[in-house]
């Protein structure tokens, strides 16, 4: 493991350092302000709400207004962080995100919580497994999908920094804590999480601490597997693309349809590159699921340790 990683069997979600990373920039500026759809218990906004009631706005379900609304304040001067689940933050307003957060360039963070099949029993309408594809697709947004609670509250605070609009994908359940506090997250930096010779795996999200486990399963048959985090999925690091290559394989792993996501990102990197290197992708497969728990469906649809572990496995054995 990195030395910037801990062992710790702590556990938070990552929409819980989105909370955290808004009361540290609620207290250092004042021209932070917060909009939510509505939903500021489960998105974590409420902890803004609080403190800086005056700078908080609920707008109720009404999401395209709510991005609109935020673009005008961020004309205005202010640092505005937008959010809502995704799949009705995105599904909702996707017009308003282009014309007014990406092609005005506005200084509006987009932030969605409850990501992919990892929210379980809210059922498909609500399993966003399609948005890192919108909005790599978007001009001039960053892309971030933060794979514990501590690195979700840096890179809320690295984006606050950087004037322009970001979308940062947060999730629902509870994840191990994988960093400590001397964690220092970059944007367009990957984060190696493990090493290892025989293969890579390329994960965000909560897929990171599931890859994690894969690597300690394939160690008891002495695969050694190199796991890396890639938070930031646009722009992606390119350099830690082609140093996984030098394993012979990459997997790429991902909560979000195998098209559009992390996967394809990474491949157009080994395409344009003419990296020699047998390539797979683990994620939903281009379907619906249903409604269950993030265990069952993780295991229904291939995306646990157990089925990362598999893939890699027979991958390794094909080289």
């Amino acid at each position: 493991m990195s030395a910037q990683t801990t062992a710790t069997a702590k556990e938070a979600a990552t929409r819980d350092g989105y909370g955290n990373a808004l009361i540290k920039l609620g207290a250092a500026d004042s021209n932070v302000v917060v909009l939510d759809a509505g939903v500021s218990d489960s998105t974590r906004t409420n902890k803004f709400a609080e403190k800086w009631p005056e700078r908080f706005f609920n707008m109720g379900i009404s999401e395209g207004d709510m991005v609109c609304t935020a673009a005008g304040m961020a004309k205005c001067g202010k640092t505005a962080f937008a959010t809502s689940f995704i799949a009705f933050l995105l599904g909702r307003s996707m017009d308003q995100i282009l014309v007014s957060v990406a092609y005005s360039d506005s200084n509006v963070k987009i932030v969605g919580t409850h990501c992919g099949l990892g929210i379980g029993e809210d059922g498909p309408t609500a399993q966003a497994i399609g948005d890192v594809a919108y909005m790599r697709a978007m001009p001039n947004f960053i892309v971030l999908c933060p794979a514990d609670a501590v690195e979700a509250e840096k890179a809320i605070m690295e984006i606050a920094k950087r004037k322009g609009p970001a979308y940062v994908r947060l999730g629902r359940g509870n994840v191990k804590t994988i960093y400590d506090e001397s964690y220092n997250f970059e944007i367009g930096k990957a984060s190696v999480v493990a090493e290892g010779n025989d293969a890579a795996i390329m994960a965000s999200g909560i897929m990171v601490q599931e890859s994690m486990a894969a690597a300690e399963l394939l160690q008891k048959d002495g695969i050694s597997i190199k796991v890396v985090n890639m938070s930031t999925i646009k722009p992606l690091d390119r350099k830690a693309v082609i140093d996984a290559a030098k394993t012979g394989v990459i997997i790429t792993a991902e909560d979000h349809n195998i098209y559009g996501g992390l996967g394809s990102a990474v491949a157009e990197v080994i395409a344009e590159e003419g990296l020699k290197v047998k390539f797979g992708m683990i994620g939903v497969k281009d379907r619906f699921a249903e409604s269950d728990t993030q265990k069952v469906l993780f295991r229904k649809y291939g995306l646990d340790a157990e089925a990362i572990a598999a893939t890699v496995k027979k991958a390794v054995s094909k080289k």
